[in-house]
């Protein structure tokens, strides 16, 4: 139960910076619009950071807030089969409830804002050019980076190199996300975390926007699928490694 409560605060915590500071970018008369990709990664590195810390300190020190994170611990013997069904639940339930509060928070700019477009990108991602198999390409790769240097990351290494503190970790791996949306966020968005795609795009389909369009559900699997795929591929090359 714990984990549950930790993956939900966490990954709520993740979606309410990191979707907010799309939301502040893209929305009409908001302070932050056409602020930019720099500043839409920067944001989602802090939402990562205070995401990792808020799960932690309310029951799931894993703080995986991502699917695919969950399930390439699961592959390479870092968690149970039970400890990751109950941590994937909390991270779906997260991403849902801080998209609904994205969307309170900006309860008067949606109907000022006339771009379908962008409302829909505040909850979700979607492709700059739409080609389903090079897009999940580019999510398997940024899944698979994203999870291999988590390994990495934590990893046990020689003393000589020595291994980040507990502490360190959740800033290094905020760092992370950064890097990855600037190098490898432009093709599809980066979604990277099938409940921070998935949970948002469902309550992008029941809240009340005004003047909304549909939520794409055509697309809606490649970032669930790739990312999913990246990890996986992530933990076997980890393990092969002796990561």
């Amino acid at each position: 139960m714990n984990q549950l409560v930790g993956e939900i605060f966490g990954t709520m915590t993740l979606i309410l910076f990191g979707d907010g500071v799309v939301a502040a970018v893209l929305l009409n008369k908001s302070k932050a619009q056409n602020a930019g990709w720099i500043v839409i990664t920067a944001g989602w590195c802090f939402a990562v950071l205070t995401g990792v810390f808020v799960a932690a300190a309310a029951g799931s020190p894993q703080a995986d807030l991502n699917p695919a994170v969950t399930i390439a611990k699961l592959i390479h013997g870092g968690t149970t089969v039970n400890d990751a069904v109950i941590r994937i639940v909390g991270e779906f339930i997260g991403a849902f409830v801080g998209a609904v509060l994205v969307w309170l928070a900006y309860y008067l700019h949606w109907e000022g804002t006339d771009n379908k477009d962008l409302k829909l990108a505040v909850f979700c991602t979607g492709p700059a050019i739409r080609n389903y198999v090079m897009n999940m390409i580019t999510e398997i790769i940024g899944t698979f980076a994203l999870v291999f240097v988590i390994f990495a990351i934590f990893a046990k290494v020689g003393a000589t190199a020595g291994s980040p503190v507990a502490g360190v970790g959740p800033y290094l791996v905020a760092c992370l996300v950064w890097g990855l949306g600037l190098s490898l966020g432009g093709p599809t968005g980066y979604a990277i975390n099938p409940a921070r795609d998935l949970g948002p795009r469902i309550a992008h389909f029941v809240l009340p926007i005004p003047g909304k369009r549909d939520s794409d559900w055509g697309y809606s699997w490649v970032p669930v699928v790739g990312p999913v795929i990246g990890g996986i591929i992530a933990a076997v090359v980890a393990l092969a490694l002796g990561i």
